[in-house]
Order: structure tokens, then sequence, then C-alpha cells
């Protein structure tokens, strides 16, 4: 791809994404676990102990998701010595990645989304976490067309293999794929 034609697509996605990236930034600030809705009292939610612990042990799963790239690309992804996570020049398909394409995003809908739903059980958080979740997928898509320009044929391959963000068909694929081996 010409270096004009890379331009112009960064600039289409920006201008294409500003209303979504907008919008998730809005949805995740007012359905953080740590809640600008309950902690001031404008919403009020029922406690409930079972909830509440499984919300912190979604919250550290989600989250172990969110850093994984931050873990795996400096040592697997071919960065330069000094450069940060997302310079990455190699595909990384091993390890959290050999199950979902999009750890990240899916650790987010998993810390954001469903451990504030879990903590905070109100039907405004049902529909705001279905929305951030859909916003999030969204994002995953636009993500997957970058990385097809990145990485080419080889990205196109993987994602035949690992699904999106559904960690229980990346599951029984990767146990699929490692039988027939």
């Amino acid at each position: 791809m010409r270096e004009e034609d890379r331009k112009l697509t960064a600039k289409k996605w920006t201008k294409k994404n500003i209303f979504w990236s907008m919008l998730l930034t809005v949805l995740c600030i007012v359905c953080f676990p740590v809640n600008p809705l309950v902690l001031s009292g404008i919403l009020v939610t029922s406690h409930n102990q079972v909830t509440y612990i499984v919300g912190w042990a979604v919250w550290a799963f989600g989250m172990v998701l969110v850093m994984s790239p931050i873990i795996m690309f400096p040592h697997r992804g071919g960065i330069e010595k000094g450069k940060t996570f997302v310079n990455t020049t190699l595909l990384v398909d091993t390890g959290i990645y050999s199950v979902v394409r999009h750890p990240q995003y899916l650790g987010g809908i998993f810390a954001i989304f469903m451990t504030t739903l879990l903590w905070y059980p109100h039907w405004l958080f049902w529909v705001l976490g279905f929305a951030g979740a859909i916003v999030v997928y969204l994002g995953s898509r636009e993500e997957d067309q970058r990385l097809i320009q990145q990485f080419g044929d080889d990205y196109i391959c993987y994602m035949q293999k690992v699904p999106r963000m559904n960690l229980l068909a990346g599951i029984i694929r990767l146990i699929r794929r490692r039988k027939r081996k």
C-alpha cells in the first residue's frame, strides 16, 4: 500500500470512528466499576455479597486479558528495543492469542461492563453494558481490518483459526487443533 493510501485510510478511520470512540469513553466512565453514578448517590442499587465477590473475580480476569498485549508483545511481537507494545511487527498467535484475537477488548468487557453489573445490579447497567459491549465489538472489527493491512494473508489465516472474542469457541478450537497435531 502506498504511503498516500495509508494516510487517506488513517484519516477516514479517524473521522469514521471518532463518534464510536467518544461513545465508548462515555460508556466506560459511566459503567466503570468504581462507579460515579453510585458513589455520588445519583443511582441507588442493591448490594449482594455473592455477586460482589464474583465481580472481583471477573474484574481480575478481565484485567489479565487487558494486560495481555503489554506483557506478550514485547517478548513475541518483534518490537524494537525502547518501543512500546503497540509497535509490534510480528503477528502474535500464541498464548491467549491462540484462543481469542482480541483479548484486550474482551477483557475490557469483563473488567468494566460485567463487573459493574455484578457489583451494582441495576437495569441501567444492563442497558449501558450491552451498548458498551457492542461498541467494543465494533472496535474489534475495525482493528481486524487494520491488522489485515499490517500483516496481510497471515492475519487472514489467523482469523480463520482463532475467533475474535468468543472465549469458549476459542478454547474448543485450540483443543481441536492440538488433538490434530
